[in-house]
Protein backbone atom coordinates (compact mmCIF):
# COMPACT_ATOMS: atom_id res chain seq x y z
CA UNK A 1 0.00 0.00 0.00
CA UNK A 2 2.98 2.32 0.46
CA UNK A 3 4.35 1.63 -3.00
CA UNK A 4 4.32 4.06 -5.89
CA UNK A 5 1.83 1.97 -7.83
CA UNK A 6 -1.83 2.99 -7.69
CA UNK A 7 -3.97 1.17 -5.13
CA UNK A 8 -6.18 -1.62 -6.33
CA UNK A 9 -9.96 -1.19 -6.06
CA UNK A 10 -10.21 -3.10 -2.78
CA UNK A 11 -7.51 -0.96 -1.13
CA UNK A 12 -9.23 2.20 -2.31
CA UNK A 13 -12.61 1.05 -1.00
CA UNK A 14 -11.16 0.08 2.39
CA UNK A 15 -9.37 3.43 2.58
CA UNK A 16 -12.59 5.29 1.76
CA UNK A 17 -14.43 3.30 4.43
CA UNK A 18 -11.95 4.24 7.15
CA UNK A 19 -11.64 7.81 5.90
CA UNK A 20 -15.42 8.22 5.91
CA UNK A 21 -15.80 6.80 9.41
CA UNK A 22 -12.92 8.74 10.95
CA UNK A 23 -13.64 12.16 9.45
CA UNK A 24 -17.37 11.97 10.24
CA UNK A 25 -16.72 10.69 13.77
CA UNK A 26 -14.22 13.52 14.34
CA UNK A 27 -16.81 16.10 13.26
CA UNK A 28 -19.49 14.60 15.52
CA UNK A 29 -17.16 14.22 18.49
CA UNK A 30 -15.42 17.58 18.26
CA UNK A 31 -18.16 19.89 16.98
CA UNK A 32 -21.55 18.19 17.02
CA UNK A 33 -21.74 16.53 20.40
CA UNK A 34 -20.87 19.66 22.38
CA UNK A 35 -23.59 21.56 20.52
CA UNK A 36 -26.16 18.98 21.64
CA UNK A 37 -24.93 18.67 25.22
CA UNK A 38 -25.25 22.40 25.89
CA UNK A 39 -27.72 23.51 23.24
CA UNK A 40 -28.61 26.78 25.00
CA UNK A 41 -24.92 27.74 25.03
CA UNK A 42 -24.80 26.90 21.32
CA UNK A 43 -27.79 29.16 20.65
CA UNK A 44 -26.19 31.96 22.67
CA UNK A 45 -22.84 31.85 20.87
CA UNK A 46 -23.37 30.46 17.38
CA UNK A 47 -22.77 32.93 14.56
CA UNK A 48 -25.76 33.86 12.40
CA UNK A 49 -24.20 34.94 9.09
CA UNK A 50 -27.48 34.77 7.11
CA UNK A 51 -29.73 36.45 9.66
CA UNK A 52 -31.99 33.42 10.15
CA UNK A 53 -31.76 33.60 13.93
CA UNK A 54 -29.50 32.00 16.48
CA UNK A 55 -31.87 29.14 17.26
CA UNK A 56 -32.33 28.20 13.60
CA UNK A 57 -28.58 28.49 13.01
CA UNK A 58 -27.96 26.23 16.02
CA UNK A 59 -30.43 23.60 14.79
CA UNK A 60 -28.84 23.74 11.35
CA UNK A 61 -25.37 23.30 12.84
CA UNK A 62 -26.49 20.35 14.98
CA UNK A 63 -28.25 18.73 12.02
CA UNK A 64 -25.15 19.13 9.87
CA UNK A 65 -22.52 18.22 12.47
CA UNK A 66 -24.42 15.26 13.90
CA UNK A 67 -27.14 13.90 11.60
CA UNK A 68 -25.42 14.42 8.25
CA UNK A 69 -22.08 13.29 9.67
CA UNK A 70 -23.75 10.19 11.14
CA UNK A 71 -25.16 9.41 7.69
CA UNK A 72 -21.66 9.57 6.21
CA UNK A 73 -20.34 6.90 8.59
CA UNK A 74 -22.32 3.98 7.09
CA UNK A 75 -22.34 5.63 3.67
CA UNK A 76 -25.99 6.73 3.50
CA UNK A 77 -26.51 9.47 0.92
CA UNK A 78 -22.81 10.19 1.34
CA UNK A 79 -22.35 12.73 -1.43
CA UNK A 80 -25.47 14.67 -0.48
CA UNK A 81 -24.59 14.56 3.23
CA UNK A 82 -21.00 15.61 2.51
CA UNK A 83 -22.32 18.47 0.36
CA UNK A 84 -24.36 19.74 3.30
CA UNK A 85 -21.39 19.48 5.62
CA UNK A 86 -19.01 21.14 3.15
CA UNK A 87 -21.52 23.96 2.64
CA UNK A 88 -21.66 24.64 6.37
CA UNK A 89 -17.89 24.45 6.83
CA UNK A 90 -17.25 26.69 3.82
CA UNK A 91 -19.64 29.27 5.29
CA UNK A 92 -17.64 28.96 8.50
CA UNK A 93 -14.40 29.51 6.62
CA UNK A 94 -15.45 32.35 4.30
CA UNK A 95 -18.07 34.22 6.32
CA UNK A 96 -17.55 33.48 10.01
CA UNK A 97 -13.79 32.98 10.39
CA UNK A 98 -12.37 34.88 7.40
CA UNK A 99 -10.80 37.60 9.56
CA UNK A 100 -9.60 35.15 12.22
CA UNK A 101 -5.99 33.93 12.44
CA UNK A 102 -5.11 30.77 10.49
CA UNK A 103 -5.13 28.46 13.51
CA UNK A 104 -8.86 29.28 13.89
CA UNK A 105 -9.96 29.27 10.25
CA UNK A 106 -7.83 26.23 9.50
CA UNK A 107 -10.45 23.94 11.11
CA UNK A 108 -13.39 24.74 8.81
CA UNK A 109 -11.04 24.73 5.83
CA UNK A 110 -9.73 21.25 6.62
CA UNK A 111 -13.22 19.85 7.17
CA UNK A 112 -14.33 21.46 3.90
CA UNK A 113 -11.47 19.81 2.01
CA UNK A 114 -12.16 16.46 3.69
CA UNK A 115 -15.83 16.40 2.79
CA UNK A 116 -15.29 17.81 -0.71
CA UNK A 117 -13.02 14.81 -1.26
CA UNK A 118 -15.91 12.52 -0.28
CA UNK A 119 -18.18 14.37 -2.71
CA UNK A 120 -15.64 13.78 -5.47
CA UNK A 121 -14.79 10.15 -4.67
CA UNK A 122 -18.05 8.90 -3.20
CA UNK A 123 -18.41 6.49 -0.31
CA UNK A 124 -16.72 3.51 -1.92
CA UNK A 125 -18.03 -0.02 -2.22
CA UNK A 126 -18.43 -0.57 1.53
CA UNK A 127 -21.42 1.68 2.10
Amino acid sequence: MLSSSPPNKNQLNITLLFYRILIAFALIRTHGWKKIIDFQETVNHIPDPFGIGSTTSAYLAVFTNVILAAMVIPGLFTRLSALGIASLTLVGFFLVHWQDPWPVKDVPLMYSIAFIMLIALGPGKFS
